[in-house]
This record gives C-alpha cells, sequence and structure tokens, in this order.
C-alpha cells in the first residue's frame, strides 16, 4: 500500500461526535415553530448533506421554502451559541492529529457544516494540529461537490493522487470518487460499516490509530 502525503477529514462523525448538539439545536428550532421534536437516531441519519438539507428533513412535510429558510436561520443562531456544549473529538483523535502534525503530514477538513462553524471550531478544538478547514459557502458548495476539496489541496499544494479522504458517510464517499481519489470510511460516525462498503469505501477502518498506517 503506498504512503500518502496529505490527510483530508471530513468534520462531523469523522473527527468530531457532534450528534447530541446538533440534535438540541434542531429540536430548539422545532419547538419555536410547535411543530413534533426528533430522536438522535432521526436526526443521525439527516445529517451529511448540509445544514439546510439537516433542517428540511427535520420539518414536517411539506413545509414551503419560505419556512425552511426562516428556520435555518433559527437552527443556525441556536447552534451558534450551543454547537461546543457537548461535542468533543472522538477518543484518539487527536493523538493521531499531534502524530500527523509530528511527522508533517498536512491536514484539512472539508465540511458540509457551513463555513464560520467549521472555522470555529477547528480554531477552538484542534488548533494547530488542522492546516486548512473549508466549511460551505457561497463560492463552495455542499459535498458530495468537490470544489471544497479541490480548495483544500491547492492551499495544501498537495496533488490529489497524494491525498487520502476519511469520511463517514454516503456522501463523503461520493464526494471523494467525485474527484477521483481514495477514500477511507470510518465506522465510528454516524453511518455503519454496511453502508460504507455498499458505497464503495476503498478501505475501511474501526478505529482512529488505524489511521496513521496510511501515512507512515
Amino acid at each position: 500500500m503506498m504512503k500518502y502525503k496529505a490527510a483530508l477529514f471530513d468534520l462531523d462523525g469523522t473527527l468530531l461526535d457532534s450528534l447530541e448538539d446538533m440534535a438540541d439545536s434542531i429540536n430548539a428550532m422545532l419547538l419555536e415553530r410547535n411543530y413534533p421534536t426528533r430522536t438522535m437516531d432521526e436526526v443521525r441519519g439527516f445529517v451529511g448533506n448540509g445544514v439546510k438539507k439537516l433542517v428540511e428533513r427535520s420539518l414536517p412535510d411539506k413545509c414551503d421554502e419560505e419556512t425552511i429558510c426562516t428556520c435555518l436561520q433559527v437552527f443556525k443562531n441556536h447552534y451558534a451559541e450551543k454547537m461546543q456544549n457537548k461535542t468533543k473529538p472522538y477518543e484518539g483523535i487527536l493523538s493521531v492529529l499531534s502524530e500527523l502534525k509530528k511527522h508533517q503530514i498536512p491536514t484539512a477538513i472539508i465540511s458540509n457544516k457551513y463555513d464560520e462553524a467549521v472555522k470555529e471550531l477547528t480554531r477552538e478544538i484542534f488548533g494547530q494540529f488542522i492546516d486548512v478547514a473549508v466549511g460551505t459557502s457561497a463560492k463552495i458548495p455542499p459535498k458530495p461537490d468537490t470544489k471544497g476539496i479541490e480548495k483544500a489541496l491547492e492551499s495544501l499544494r498537495v496533488a490529489k493522487d497524494k491525498a487520502l479522504y476519511f469520511g463517514d458517510s454516503e456522501v463523503d464517499i461520493q464526494t471523494a470518487q467525485n474527484a477521483k481519489m481514495c477514500c477511507v470510511g470510518v465506522t465510528w460516525g454516524f453511518r455503519d460499516q454496511k453502508v460504507l462498503e455498499a458505497c464503495g469505501a476503498d478501505y475501511i477502518i474501526t478505529e482512529p490509530r488505524e489511521i496513521m498506517r496510511f501515512f507512515i
């Protein structure tokens, strides 16, 4: 197996265990509108395609676009205040990122979370361990569009065939495939191994410590 020169990561479900904070903010939004709340497992199934899709899937059926946009802003306002209440790196992630830094392996995050939240969480939780963080914005569409990966690779000055992408969902695998990159599916996130296998992940790992075998 070749050794790669850069590590690209999804954020939620790959580096960060963030489901509870997202579910809390979704339910705060729903309660404000007098809508039924969602369980943790329901929210787990809704994540992966960006914040707007998360909100849309959480709302009752047949909500119009105006309602979706209004609720999206309510969610963002709540999440901006609460996104670090319960969110934490998965066990072993910080030590792996430290090891990558020690071996001078460039790192990036490409997330479907909106860019402001991605950059804040990266700065506050990972600090110097992550070199580039890219979220969705007016210029960067959600994955599986490849513009986020392309921006990260350009910033790192690494060719895509020398970089490896890690993610926990169908969207992550599709994004890597669209970018013609190899992808590692991680089983500790929001989807199980069967889903990752069915989507065609090039490799599957079950513990963060396995990340290092692709680099040293």
